[in-house]
């Protein structure tokens, strides 16, 4: 039942250079390409720094259309190295309709899919709400060479309706691009409480569903441009975690990394076999999901 296939998750820093983040990107994924990486995974929105910090009109001009010139290069780079390659943009769809969009390219180069974030949140320093419109293409996995690719969008992942829509669709692997980190002026106790916290979450979703996850995040400290708070410490951490929410592979909280994990996508018909969540689920009395909340 054995199903090996090499992942690679590239985190790093971003500044304020567009064409020198995707260069570092591009080149992250050709030293991934060399170490044998059949699925290369990008941070969220890893050609831009982080601009979600303020509401400023102007951060508009950094969207692009899907296909445009980042998904060309990208494109152009899965095709050189033959790889599965999972990007994060900033689409823009039509003037004033912007989404915050996963591209996923095959082999070849072409476009196997996309997936627009469909958890939008707004929080002191993650204004996101004011920039993208939820997704409307819903939780459909991307059929791809390496498998049925789940692939969702940061704080999608602390909502365990999504992971488990993938799954009912047949998704292979939960794949999380992400962009998160602490308050600088959050002491450590707190700093590690929502690192293990969203850690946790995700290693639940890999346990629950019986699938890989791979989340991949950024590092390296972005200031606030309205001066108003002291900015984003991205913590990095990326994990690759296995049926069980086992460990494959971490990266260090602080440094540009490229990750590589081998993934034996047979181990999720072995690990359902004696946990069998799915076929232990009660259809019949979740229809208050569908409800806000009931007291």
């Amino acid at each position: 039942m054995s199903r090996i296939i090499r992942a690679a998750l590239l985190q790093h820093a971003c500044g304020e250079d567009k064409n020198t983040n995707l260069a570092t990107s591009i080149a992250m994924a050709r030293e991934a390409a060399g170490k044998g990486a059949e699925l290369v995974v990008l941070q969220e929105l890893h050609t831009t720094r982080y601009f979600c910090q303020t509401e400023d009109v102007a951060c508009f001009d950094l969207a692009e259309t899907v296909p445009g010139p980042a998904t060309e290069w990208l494109s152009a780079v899965a095709a050189e190295l033959g790889i599965v390659l999972v990007a994060s943009l900033f689409e823009k769809r039509a003037p004033g309709l912007h989404h915050n969009t996963a591209v996923v390219f095959e082999r070849d180069g072409s476009i196997a899919g996309m997936y627009r974030k469909m958890h939008i949140p707004d929080d002191p320093g993650f204004h996101e709400k004011f920039y993208f419109a939820p997704g409307d293409i819903g939780f459909a996995p991307i059929a791809t060479s390496v498998g049925r690719l789940g692939v969702l969008v940061c704080w999608d992942q602390w909502f365990p309706e999504a992971a488990r829509l993938m799954t009912l669709r047949g998704a292979e692997l939960l794949v999380y691009p992400t962009a998160i980190g602490w308050d600088p002026r959050d002491d450590r106790a707190e700093k590690e409480r929502q690192r293990d916290a969203w850690t946790i979450a995700q290693r639940a979703h890999a346990v629950v569903n019986g699938l890989f996850v791979l989340s991949v995040n950024r590092v390296g400290h972005e200031p606030d441009p309205s001066g108003v708070l002291a900015g984003v410490d991205f913590w990095g951490s990326s994990f690759v975690a296995g049926p069980q929410g086992e460990l494959l592979a971490g990266a260090g909280a602080t440094q540009n990394e490229t990750l590589v994990a081998d993934i034996d996508l047979g181990r999720t018909e072995s690990v359902r076999r004696i946990w069998p969540f799915l076929r232990d689920r009660r259809i019949d009395a979740y229809d208050g999901l569908l409800k806000r909340y009931e007291a």
